[in-house]
């Protein structure tokens, strides 16, 4: 069976944390390596971790961490730049990918169940996209089958694959995910989520 490969897009600046919301620390794990190790757990391979703003110190905390690296340089022009710096590189690591997730980091309740709900919708359903249901929207994580690559690597600007998502009605299938809608943009976000643990 072809692999399922991820991209974890760990880019942004978080502007309205005012410091990078990969670091942050929830149940003795940065969010970032929370979702690295839940990526591997689900057995997802290749695993690419995509970085711009705050590359080195995130870059850091991967080392020794099974996963790929990618800089990318143009990561201020949004999240469409950063889907194709990792696709591009998950495709070199392994021509012969089937379908990619793609994933951010401030998400803290993603999990391997929830990447293997995805892989296991689109066998069962036989759809080309199978995305996260919350909030009353489709969102991340999503994953895409590989007749939508051509598609990823020519997207642009911030809208990121929503364009994708919202022309493909017919081939797209879902799964519940109500706790997608709790993500970490401001401290106030976090504060609430360390809440949650006590």
């Amino acid at each position: 069976m072809d692999k399922t490969g991820i991209i974890i897009l760990a880019a942004g600046p978080s502007s309205r944390l005012g410091k990078p919301k990969q670091l942050l620390v929830y149940k003795g794990k940065t969010l970032l390596e929370n979702i690295v190790s839940e990526a591997r757990k689900a057995n997802l391979d290749p695993a690419v971790v995509v970085t711009g703003s705050g590359s080195e110190a995130i870059s850091s905390i991967l080392d020794n961490k099974p996963v790929e690296i990618v800089y990318n340089e143009r990561w201020p022009s949004g999240m469409a730049s950063g889907i194709v710096a990792g696709l591009s590189k998950i495709l070199t690591l392994n021509p012969k990918t089937g379908a990619v997730i793609i994933a951010v980091c401030d998400q803290p309740f993603v999990s391997a169940e929830l990447f293997g709900q995805l892989m296991k919708i689109k066998a069962e359903q036989n759809k080309g996209i199978v995305g996260c249901a919350y909030a009353g929207i489709i969102g991340t994580p999503v994953l895409f089958g590989k007749i939508y690559f051509e598609k990823l690597l020519s997207i642009q600007g911030e809208e990121g694959a929503k364009k994708i998502l919202k022309t493909q009605g017919s081939d797209l299938a879902s799964v519940n995910f109500d706790k997608g809608s709790i993500d970490i943009d401001t401290h106030e976000d976090y504060d609430q989520l360390l809440l949650r643990t006590r």
